[in-house]
């Protein structure tokens, strides 16, 4: 015999210690692989050494810093499909609140100036033009004080408000005394008073609302003291209000109080404001007071300077009666009494109310004549009409004080008004985007640094993301999506964060050019067939500035689809790997809008 044969129960042996090795193998790599498909891995040894080696912080296609170039750039080419520019006449054109088209509706309770958005037919799928000689605006807070006038080229105000130190055209630039109508002295004096009253300096007061803000000054001054300002003023014959403080680097949105409830949660804000807003308190059984209660935190101030206040010094000024406008601050007084508001100080044109903290108590009272709402949810307030009567707030747990109040769980999570949001989801929450945001600012080094000064996250979920990169020197609008799965506003503003309900399946309610950096996450997928892909990312090239940045983070199979759109809209992009790893199927994408600017000759519609 040649050689020797195994003999049958040897080869069965082998056999069956090939079979048991090989499952094994096939057993082990598919745990590994599930495990690391899951995303809450950390990838194997080879793909961690290959993120770590690679250097994310340079990319070389993109160019994050301004340029201010007046030169146009060419669409890129290398895609089905480049979009063109829009005219010049549409440069600063918002959808939602066009001028044409709230011709077409009723003037009563300011209806025709709320959000009216055109039709699917009537959309501009275009690009909306910088104006010619458009630059970055100045970093802060030298952009509080200084807008470049090609950015806003509008003068009216600079007449109209004159003598009272609105603004003033200075050569090629605007400039922002901090003056107003009824503080023609600044805005820090009339702060100082306020503050007399309103304790601004132990972290109490941190969210405000500014109710027909003008250009912003109060809310622009108040950021010295750590305050953040949502200001609203609607788009009407005063052209630019919205447009210049966004322009100057404070928190704004064309808005109204109208017919439909604010986009806010209830009990968000601390304080609010009014200073000549020219809003009748007492029109409609004074449903606007009962709308400023919703949102007011109780506890909370509501400042009123100007008509009807100090009527017997000023009435031939505004050119209205003493009876009338006695009349008016009755209706006020009454209305405050009921919502049991106490009036704290009253100085010159200006009277302080403050929300009882227990204001649920003395609503419930036989002797007090409260109308209370019947609504379960007094958070579901997109397009839902405003309503006079008084919200209900639960009883809520003691809220902390700023800073501190940034990343301690919120009352709404302590008391489980959140379904699905626990503290521990929170504190992982904040740990995540702890890891997120730090590869963000390895991958572009200008985040954290005077370049972003208006910063956007369009799924803001706990509003974590704004909170690691909280700053003096920038400020976040959260946007929570109205079809996100928890409605998170309310956490986000305990948190001392501002935000604003929203549908991206329309038009953001602002002017176009209005952040410096853009954030979004599963967004893309959220909206999956809910609306068309291109036009929300339009309206983000709309309302992104020229040579701003872009951070998505989605599936990769989404932003591949992101990504061959945008390279008809631009925009510079890279697809770089999630942190744990190349085999995580969420990815991120970052972009950069490429700076150009409008002409006569580009006529597309």
């Amino acid at each position: 015999m040649r050689g020797s044969r195994m003999n049958p129960g040897d080869r069965r042996t082998r056999s069956m210690m090939s079979i048991v090795i090989v499952m094994s193998l096939c057993c082990f790599f598919y745990i590994l692989g599930a495990w690391q498909k899951s995303g809450t891995g950390r990838g194997d040894s080879i793909a961690l050494r290959v993120t770590k080696e690679t250097d994310c912080t340079i990319l070389p296609n993109l160019h994050f810093e301004t340029h201010h170039s007046l030169g146009g750039v060419n669409p890129l080419v290398m895609t089905d499909k480049v979009f063109e520019p829009c005219h010049i006449r549409y440069s600063d054109y918002t959808p939602c609140q066009d001028q044409n088209r709230a011709m077409n509706f009723p003037r009563e309770n300011m209806n025709y100036r709320e959000r009216h958005c055109p039709t699917e037919t009537k959309k501009l799928r275009c690009l909306i033009p910088a104006p010619k000689g458009y630059v970055t605006p100045f970093p802060w807070p030298k952009s509080r004080d200084y807008v470049p006038y090609a950015n806003a080229p509008y003068k009216n105000l600079t007449v109209e408000k004159a003598v009272q130190n609105w603004v003033q055209f200075e050569g090629d630039v605007f400039r922002f005394p901090g003056g107003g109508t009824m503080f023609p002295n600044g805005a820090n004096a009339y702060i100082d008073e306020l503050a007399s009253v309103i304790p601004f300096t132990d972290g109490t007061i941190r969210t405000a609302l500014d109710t027909g803000c003008g250009v912003a000054s109060w809310g622009a001054y108040l950021m010295d003291r750590n305050v953040l300002t949502m200001s609203f003023a609607p788009r009407d014959s005063h052209e630019a209000q919205v447009q210049f403080a966004l322009e100057r680097g404070v928190p704004a949105v064309i808005g109204v109080l109208g017919t439909i409830k604010l986009p806010y949660p209830s009990g968000s804000f601390d304080m609010a404001h009014c200073s000549h807003c020219l809003i009748s308190w007492k029109s409609n059984d004074a449903m606007y007071m009962f709308e400023v209660d919703r949102v007011l935190r109780p506890g909370g101030y509501w400042i009123l300077s100007g008509p009807p206040i100090n009527w017997k010094t000023n009435h031939q000024a505004w050119k209205r009666s003493k009876e009338d406008l006695e009349a008016e601050q009755n209706v006020i007084e009454k209305i405050a009494e009921m919502l049991c508001w106490g009036k704290i100080h009253e100085k010159g044109d200006t009277v302080i109310w403050r929300k009882k903290a227990d204001s649920n108590e003395c609503h419930n009272k036989d002797d007090h004549p409260s109308k209370m709402c019947k609504i379960q949810d007094a958070d579901d307030v997109w397009y839902k009409k405003m309503e006079g009567c008084i919200t209900p707030f639960p009883e809520e747990a003691q809220l902390r004080k700023f800073p501190e109040r940034l990343f301690a769980a919120p009352p709404r999570i302590l008391q489980g008004r959140t379904p699905g949001v626990t503290e521990e989801i929170f504190e992982e929450d904040n740990k995540l985007w702890k890891k997120y945001v730090s590869t963000y600012k390895r991958i572009n080094k200008l985040i954290g640094s005077l370049r972003y000064r208006n910063i956007m996250d369009m799924n803001a979920g706990l509003g974590s993301f704004a909170a690691i990169i909280d700053s003096p020197i920038s400020w976040v609008m959260n946007v929570v999506p109205t079809i996100s799965e928890k409605n998170t506003l309310g956490i986000i503003y305990e948190r001392g964060l501002i935000g604003i309900y929203h549908d991206w399946c329309e038009a953001f309610s602002t002017y176009p050019r209005t952040y410096d950096l853009i954030h979004a996450n599963g967004l893309f997928s959220l909206y999956q067939n809910k609306c068309n892909m291109e036009d929300i990312l339009l309206e983000m090239d709309r309302i992104l500035r020229p040579e701003g940045a872009v951070i998505l983070r989605d599936n990769v199979e989404v932003l591949n689809k992101v990504r061959r759109t945008v390279m008809g809209m631009r925009w510079k992009s890279k697809l770089l790997d999630h942190e744990d790893g190349p085999h995580i199927p969420e990815k991120i994408l970052v972009s950069v809008k490429k700076y150009w600017v409008g002409n006569e000759e580009e006529n597309s519609s």
